[in-house]
């Protein structure tokens, strides 16, 4: 009987194995890399279909959320580390265990600050990060009254401690914030809304991995959204940005990770640049960034903070695997549904096409034929992701153009689908 089959008390988990909390796609490229070195995994989630457990040695089928349920069905084991990727759910159990089984190093509980939106834009103001006008509250009356009385419109309404695109909302118009906020509560576990006025400008992400208090690596990519939600549908990196700028940027992001108490390990921050200069932080996620992120990384800089982060878990030394061995230039797409209603994937068109497009790195295929798939309103719903490279910002797009003009997913409606 397969160990994940077996009554709890009579698993015997693989010994010194690596704990991966999540086993949701973002999560395949911490599996990957344990199996690379030869370190069983013990993957964590509460589907019983997540597509990683494929690549786990034991699956532990609990919430990411509940530690103390995955150390109850540890019992007597101890892993050799835990690690969490791009997924924030999971971050306050990655603190918990980390401290229960002693292990060198331990997620910084001051971190999970950067889960509450309204406690960030408190943190980016103390470390002088321009800000933004914003109300929140577990009130939805009073998220709509102060919205509309206080704000200038249009207007970001979300769940105060959402990710990844959930329960996101643009409101143009006061009549329209009940009906948002209501949406965005829906996806919010505190019931809590926020809504934030619309930054203007050209929209970043900062990737940084830290070191003894200081950045070891830092990479900011430019940011193309969804036309129909705030989900991202490509980035590029590096941003074609003037020195200063990216020194500038780069000096913020250490002090928001030193303000959240991130001495050691990966952040993941949303900016906009805007019209007068300044750089406003949307959200931090204190982790690797998802959305095909590493990938692009890898492309660009020959990086891989996976193979970091998972050393730093350990205990080991990591800063060796985030020294730059190329410089080029890479652009990564999120491939989604083309409908905007469910849909059940048919099957796949141009793959072998698209990957002999020369420049192409990657062709990740997360949905197979006979899979549900959603409409592209938030990061989970991606279907797979594309990855060029080239010596120039303007090869690397091309290259991913033509393959992505290549690739079509066959989708048909499923009966009924809104």
């Amino acid at each position: 009987m397969p160990t994940d089959q077996m009554p709890p008390c009579r698993i015997q988990w693989p010994q010194n194995a690596l704990v991966v909390l999540g086993a949701s796609e973002e999560q395949i490229p911490l599996y990957r890399e344990a199996q690379r070195r030869g370190i069983p995994t013990i993957g964590v989630d509460m589907r019983p279909d997540a597509p990683a457990f494929r690549l786990a040695n034991a699956a532990l089928k609990v919430s990411t959320r509940d530690a103390d349920a995955i150390a109850s069905a540890l019992g007597d084991t101890r892993p050799a580390g835990i690690v969490c990727g791009a997924s924030d759910a999971a971050l306050p159990s990655w603190h918990t265990l980390g401290r229960r089984y002693g292990f060198p190093y331990v997620y910084p509980k001051s971190a999970l600050a950067a889960g509450d939106k309204a406690a960030f834009h408190e943190i980016a103001a103390s470390c002088g990060v321009a800000g933004y006008g914003w109300v929140a509250s577990d009130d939805p009356d009073e998220v709509v009254a102060k919205a509309a009385a206080e704000l200038r419109f249009p207007l970001a309404v979300k769940p105060v401690d959402g990710s990844g695109s959930k329960g996101v909302v643009r409101v143009t118009r006061p009549d329209d914030l009940s009906a948002a906020v209501a949406h965005a509560r829906s996806f919010s576990a505190s019931q809590a809304v926020i809504a934030e006025e619309f930054c203007q400008g050209r929209p970043l992400v900062i990737d940084i991995f830290m070191q003894g208090g200081r950045s070891k690596l830092t990479c900011i990519h430019d940011v193309e959204f969804s036309a129909t939600s705030f989900a991202i549908k490509r980035l590029r990196s590096p941003a074609q940005l003037p020195l200063a700028v990216r020194d500038r940027l780069e000096a913020t992001a250490e002090r928001l990770c030193l303000a959240l108490g991130v001495t050691d390990g990966p952040a993941d921050f949303d900016v906009i640049l805007g019209t007068d200069g300044r750089e406003r932080v949307i959200e931090a996620n204190p982790r690797v960034g998802g959305d095909g992120i590493t990938k692009l990384i890898a492309a660009a800089y020959g990086v891989d903070n996976v193979r970091a982060l998972i050393s730093l878990a350990l205990g080991e030394p990591f800063d060796v695997h985030l020294k730059p061995t190329r410089t080029a230039h890479a652009a990564v797409e999120v491939i989604s549904s083309p409908l905007n209603v469910d849909g059940e994937l048919v099957r796949w068109e141009g793959v072998a096409e698209a990957r002999a497009v020369p420049g192409i790195t990657d062709l990740d295929l997360q949905a197979k034929p006979g899979d549900s798939v959603r409409p592209h309103s938030q990061s989970a719903h991606k279907i797979g992701l594309l990855v060029a490279a080239g010596s120039s910002a303007e090869d690397a797009s091309a290259s991913l153009e033509k393959a992505s003009a290549l690739i079509r997913p066959l989708v048909r409606p499923i009966k009924g689908a809104k």
